[in-house]
């Protein structure tokens, strides 16, 4: 027989009483308010572990009418951007007090998305965060002209749907006039599937960067963002020979590169310069280790439920941002020694 129990779980007066605050103080800590002192948070914050508390957030969203739900519209979690940007609004939204229900696509289909959506709405979610790097999910959700906010993760954003994304053609620039600065005149690009948006917006930043040096863009070579792409790529570059840089973009095909032109005898940096893109945590530790450009993907998550946040407050679209990236200086690229490798 289980017996009944009289113990109760810690409330928020609990926790006032313990930190020695008011009621509206505690309330004002959970929710992040700025106009509460460190050292008062710090009490709130002590007392809340001490007794185990937990926010009902049930009986929150009867006074408010919100969820406290966001609903993620995700595909390609397989690749390091899109599983990297996850983490960044599971844990940007957890911090702002919100659960996350995640629909992830296997194909990219217009009945696919239709579905996640579906499934959204029987959650009464309070906005939806769209992490399908394609523009055809972008104008499907537009057309449905949904009651939620929507902030679409490398979309510029319109007056439907917000955007948050990463300076994509800003990162490829920045890759281009590196090699450009070291000398390099014929500049090669491995781009993405010509589907995603980011794989277009940094072909076109390689283009504008040649373009301001007066070099040719001839050498675009199409890959799937995999290694092994990579490695059929430098396979047919490193037997051709016509060019001394590349500008690679992803780490995960500047690998396959690297394997292709070592087993072909093509040394880098000393023959051929590489710049890779993301800075995944592995890329320090290529032979040699990759220059890239990096982008921060957990930040693009947090700034993105910022922007969520704000578009829920205001019932609004809340516009575009922009998450900068940087080039990482590491030793795959040098000037060049010659016309070509």
């Amino acid at each position: 027989m289980i017996k009944s129990s009289k113990a109760r779980l810690p409330r928020l007066e609990d926790v006032a009483n313990v930190a020695g605050v008011s009621q509206q103080t505690v309330s004002r800590v959970i929710n992040n308010h700025p106009n509460v002192s460190t050292a008062t948070r710090e009490k709130v914050e002590s007392a809340i572990v001490e007794l185990g508390y937990r926010r009902n957030t049930a009986a929150r969203s009867l006074v408010t009418r919100r969820s406290q739900i966001i609903g993620v519209l995700a595909s390609e979690l397989s690749q390091y951007g899109p599983a990297r940007t996850l983490l960044g609004v599971e844990q940007a939204a957890r911090d702002a007090g919100y659960f996350v229900s995640i629909a992830a696509l296997r194909e990219v289909t217009t009945e696919g998305i239709l579905n996640a959506v579906s499934h959204f709405t029987d959650q009464a979610v309070d906005g939806i965060v769209v992490l399908v790097p394609h523009a055809d999910t972008v104008r499907a959700l537009e057309e449905m002209n949904l009651s939620v906010p929507v902030v679409a993760v490398g979309a510029p954003g319109n007056s439907n749907v917000s955007g948050a994304r990463v300076d994509q053609r800003h990162g490829a620039r920045l890759a281009v006039r590196h090699l450009v600065e070291l000398g390099h005149r014929r500049i090669a690009h491995v781009c993405g599937p010509p589907h995603w948006t980011d794989s277009g917006e940094r072909a076109a930043g390689w283009r504008e960067a040649l373009r301001d040096a007066e070099l040719d863009d001839q050498f675009l070579l199409e890959g799937d963002w995999s290694a092994g792409s990579g490695y059929h790529i430098g396979r047919r570059l490193g037997a051709e020979r016509q060019v001394t840089a590349l500008f690679v973009g992803n780490d995960q095909m500047a690998l396959g590169v690297l394997r292709a032109f070592a087993e072909a005898n093509v040394r880098v940096p000393q023959d051929v310069s590489i710049v890779g893109f993301d800075d995944q945590p592995e890329s320090g530790y290529f032979t040699p280790p990759l220059t890239t450009v990096r982008q921060d993907f957990e930040e693009l998550g947090r700034r993105c439920v910022d922007v969520m946040l704000r578009g829920i407050a205001a019932n609004a679209v809340e516009g575009s941002i922009f998450v900068p990236p940087h080039l990482v200086l590491r030793s795959s690229t040098a000037p060049p020694r010659g016309p070509a490798f």
